[in-house]
């Protein structure tokens, strides 16, 4: 474990009991949950099994730079359709790949996706929640500056959570994508399999305060020839925190920032992720 790594691991351990001590709560209250809503927002890089409640909409944005100056922003919105059980979504990804910060060449939207969840199992008030995702991938990203696939594509996730005790909750990831004609950046086509695990803690320290620590594990595939591919990994641990601002009108604010960290494969690699969410009722609740 690096020092930068110790150094913020001390700093969130800190945080986590600093912050619920300047905003304690008498939990025998049974307003509590009402007043001050528990985070049950997406994790940073692993998805969380709990699909927006009937009447709200959540907008979600996260920026990650990386060292050497790449970074990636998404803009994603998750609806519920009818009811809890089925949700509708997209995400719109802008991104800086390569290059150098001088020329910024490779600068631009990548592969836009539109996202179908469906809530098989549990929801965020049952021990087990899960809830698969299907999403279709759009080939918006230009290939030949590598900021996206060059096709469409599919990917099909499972995220399952499961909270192990009051204050102790866990989310599991795994899931796949497949885009049968991607190109690089010559025009040349191959097909690409990629595929992801994940897991996460999260540690409810307050209501409105989350300490996290992430895994997420990859494995992605690149064209590099005429149906020719090559096969790299990814894996990343990922401390971080968030916190809540809970308004009288239902709107919640939710910022976090987190530090990605490479192991393994991923030896040396190093970022910085911030994280802000909106959610908020859109039409108002029937009592």
């Amino acid at each position: 474990m690096t020092k930068q790594t110790r150094s913020l691991l001390l700093t969130i351990l800190l945080l986590s009991y600093a912050i619920p001590t300047l905003a304690q709560e008498d939990p025998s209250s049974p307003n509590i949950k009402r007043d001050q809503p528990p985070i049950q927002d997406n994790s940073f890089l692993i998805e969380e099994a709990y699909n927006q409640e009937a009447g709200v909409v959540q907008h979600i944005n996260t920026f990650t730079r990386r060292r050497g100056g790449d970074w990636l922003y998404t803009f994603t919105q998750e609806w519920p359709v009818v009811s809890q059980k089925h949700q509708l979504g997209f995400t719109l990804p802008v991104q800086r790949i390569g290059g150098t910060i001088v020329d910024g060449n490779n600068r631009g939207i990548g592969d836009v996706a539109l996202n179908y969840r469906y809530q098989l199992i549990g929801s965020g008030d049952t021990a087990i929640a899960i809830a698969p995702r299907f999403t279709l991938l759009l080939p918006t990203g230009d290939e030949r500056k590598e900021l996206g696939t060059g096709g469409p594509g599919v990917q099909f996730n499972l995220p399952v959570s499961a909270a192990l005790s009051r204050r102790l909750v866990s989310h599991w990831n795994a899931g796949a994508t497949f885009t049968p004609s991607a190109k690089n950046s010559l025009g040349e086509k191959a097909g690409t399999d990629d595929y992801n695990l994940g897991q996460s803690f999260v540690w409810l320290a307050a209501p409105s305060f989350n300490v996290l620590l992430e895994t997420a594990w990859n494995s992605s595939e690149s064209v590099v020839g005429p149906r020719q591919t090559k096969r790299e990994y990814e894996l990343l641990i990922n401390p971080g925190v968030r916190w809540a601002h809970n308004f009288r009108s239902g709107l919640q604010i939710v910022p976090g920032v987190a530090v990605p960290v490479g192991i393994g494969p991923s030896k040396g690699e190093r970022g910085v992720f911030f994280y802000l969410s909106f959610e908020h009722p859109f039409r108002k609740q029937v009592e």
